[in-house]
């Protein structure tokens, strides 16, 4: 809801209009916008896909990303309008105290450290046009299915 709020300060094409009052006459000025589009991440889950889900179990956790997900659609649509691109990343499984209890699960070489996460996420980021608005990827940049 945040983006939403903060929308009209990332609009980067379409109508900004702005209201000059010109000895009465009312002129509206259309000012030019040259910044690169803002893009809007959701870091969501691969669990949270529901095309993909083949074991169950994690509730709440699953459904909390599946919304996720359809708000980073429903979003997308909405603001590309104005030349936001939005998508959710599923970062894999990251070396962090949130992940401890399920790493000994976790397969070889797929335990991620945090600053290779980071450096594969902000990859993905920087290569978003929009074609990938509203779309679901993991870490390296492979689209998702919801």
């Amino acid at each position: 809801m945040l983006a939403k709020a903060l929308s009209p300060l990332m609009r980067t094409k379409g109508k900004r209009k702005i209201t000059i009052d010109d000895d009465g006459k009312q002129l509206v000025v259309i000012p030019p916008t040259d910044r690169p589009p803002t893009v809007i991440v959701n870091l969501s889950a691969r669990v949270g896909s529901i095309s993909d889900n083949q074991l169950g179990g994690w509730y709440s956790y699953r459904a909390s990303k599946s919304a996720l997900n359809q708000m980073t659609r429903t979003m997308a649509h909405e603001l590309k309008r104005q030349g936001s691109h939005i998508i959710a990343l599923h970062p894999g499984t990251t070396n962090t105290d949130l992940s401890k209890p399920f790493q000994k699960n976790v397969q070889d070489g797929r335990l991620f450290p945090v600053e290779f996460t980071v450096e594969k996420l902000l990859d993905v980021v920087d290569s978003v046009v929009e074609e990938n608005n509203g779309g679901f990827y993991d870490w390296a940049g492979k689209a998702l299915p919801f």
